[in-house]
């Protein structure tokens, strides 16, 4: 348990980093490339990433799939908040960018968000297969800057940018909740629909 739990808040902090570069970025292409040093890092050594696992439930669904699932989410959640509140007391100017990107998403309605969330879900679960298959980071390369320059929401990294943002409340603990939801559905819609065309 203390393993999978570790190795979310691994994922947590890598995320951390690449938030932090994208915050520190003027510009957003190039905050967007470095951010996929974050999720190269993640995969090559294989730490747990609730948005990167999540799409493979419907091939392999049972206890110790959720287990690892669920426990690498609290670890991620450790680990962005702890990250988020450093970057927020280290480095003051970030928390402030990082408070105006979240004062904005607070005023996305639930669909939006929804649905920002579901596409980013769709791409991560593209960009971890192709690791996974090909064993290549192309498809994060690509995948990953595609997400934050359409924006689309991270359940992850959005964890990292509220709590460097400052921003404590009920309407930021449902938007979480809300990308969480929409990263699940979209990370299990082409593996779903795919078993499905199979059968």
């Amino acid at each position: 348990m203390l393993k999978k739990i570790v190795s979310g808040i691994s994922s947590g902090i890598l995320i951390s980093l690449g938030g932090a570069v994208f915050l520190a970025c003027d510009n957003k292409y190039v905050g967007a490339t470095l951010f996929c040093i974050a999720l190269v890092c993640i995969y090559i050594k294989g730490y747990s990433l609730y948005t990167g696992k999540i799409g493979f439930i419907p091939e392999k669904h049972g206890k110790e799939e959720f287990s690892v699932l669920l426990l690498g989410l609290l670890g991620n959640v450790i680990g962005t908040v702890i990250c988020g509140y450093l970057i927020r007391f280290g480095l003051p100017a970030l928390g402030e960018t990082a408070e105006k990107i979240c004062t904005l998403k607070l005023e996305q309605t639930f669909v939006s968000t929804l649905i920002r969330g579901f596409f980013c879900g769709v791409l991560m679960y593209l960009a971890v297969s192709i690791y996974r298959d090909k064993k290549t980071v192309v498809g994060i390369l690509f995948c990953i800057p595609v997400f934050i320059l359409a924006g689309f929401e991270h359940s992850v990294a959005d964890m990292f940018y509220f709590a460097a943002s400052g921003i404590v409340s009920l309407k930021a603990f449902a938007f979480i909740w809300t990308v969480i939801l929409g990263n699940s559905i979209g990370g299990m819609i082409l593996p779903f629909i795919n078993r499905v065309k199979s059968e």
